[in-house]
């Protein structure tokens, strides 16, 4: 495995990947794609060897919307020679004519419509097809099979570590928002080692809940921040705000417990209660569905807010 160093970004590829150095030569691809080499390389690559490349993309806007740097994981293609470096038939012709030929050290800006760069069928939907985006590349490193796999390696292992920093971030700023709603709103809540806050309103005395046991809850939800309803249980309550749904069934829920069927903080929290109980659920964004969008009401990183009763515990 070559040097990890060697895996870097040079001054110059950090720059391309930036756009912020003047050009210095422009070349055209058969479709008409100009392209503009910041830094040439020398080292070309061998069929069935990997290209590792970082990239970003900008829109119209000049503002990414890509950027395998942000993302922790460089790109990478294996390289093909027996493949022409032109093909009308292809998705995106100039585009491949232009990976085709390039090498480690390369750093190439090009400027193009969307559906040139991701082809017409996979063109971002926030892009038109017609967009103008900047893609600029910084070609890092040539790898054969067995380095491949080693890098690959490597890079899942940043990743997963660049996940858990940021979801201690986020858990972090989670409580910090659980804590000040239960300052304003006079909730005396208790914590658990994962973060989830819980509070018994009206205890049970029915059989504790287990993981493997079904759980039939009543329950509403909504969103810690401005307290949105997205979900309840109950009629009266989704009628009272006004996110009634005719032909859906308003009844208790039924739930295997602790076997990853509902959002972990209903998997955790529900344990904690009994047959009968009647308790409040303040669950972090990791706890729920993190930094992605569920519905419209439900954000990327939403604090969410349950209210719920063990109707019944079937062991």
């Amino acid at each position: 495995m070559k040097n990890i160093k060697s895996l870097m970004l040079s001054a110059g590829m950090v720059a391309a990947c930036l756009g912020v150095i003047s050009c210095q030569k422009t070349k055209t691809t058969e479709d008409g794609t100009e392209y503009t080499y910041i830094e040439e390389g020398s080292e070309k690559p061998e069929n069935g060897q990997f290209i590792i490349y970082e990239f970003t993309a900008k829109n119209s806007k000049d503002s990414i919307f890509i950027s395998s740097i942000e993302n922790g994981a460089p790109a990478y293609m294996m390289h093909n020679d027996s493949v022409k470096r032109y093909d009308t038939t292809k998705v995106r012709p100039g585009i491949d004519e232009i990976f085709s030929s390039i090498r480690k050290g390369d750093s190439i800006q090009f400027t193009a419509a969307a559906s040139k760069i991701f082809g017409e069928m996979n063109t971002p939907p926030f892009l038109t097809a017609d967009e103008n985006v900047t893609l600029n590349i910084g070609v890092t490193d040539i790898l054969d099979e067995s380095e491949m796999q080693d890098f690959m390696t490597k890079v899942q292992e940043k990743q997963q570590a660049k996940m858990a920093e940021e979801a201690e971030a986020q858990l972090a700023e989670d409580i910090k928002k659980i804590q000040d709603y239960m300052a304003e709103n006079n909730i005396n809540a208790t914590k658990t080692e994962s973060g989830l806050f819980y509070v018994i309103e009206e205890e049970g005395n029915g059989e504790t809940v287990e993981e493997g046991n079904t759980a039939v809850v009543n329950y509403t939800g909504y969103v810690l921040e401005d307290e949105t309803i997205f979900d309840t249980s109950l009629e009266h309550i989704a009628k009272e705000n006004d996110i009634f749904s005719e032909g859906r069934p308003y009844e208790p829920f039924e739930v295997m417990v602790g076997k990853g069927r509902v959002i972990p903080g209903w998997d955790e929290g529900l344990q904690l209660l009994k047959g009968g109980s009647k308790a409040k659920l303040l669950i972090p964004s990791t706890l729920a569905y993190g930094p992605r969008q569920a519905g419209e009401v439900i954000k990327p990183n939403s604090v969410l807010v349950f209210d719920v009763e063990i109707v019944e515990v079937q062991k």
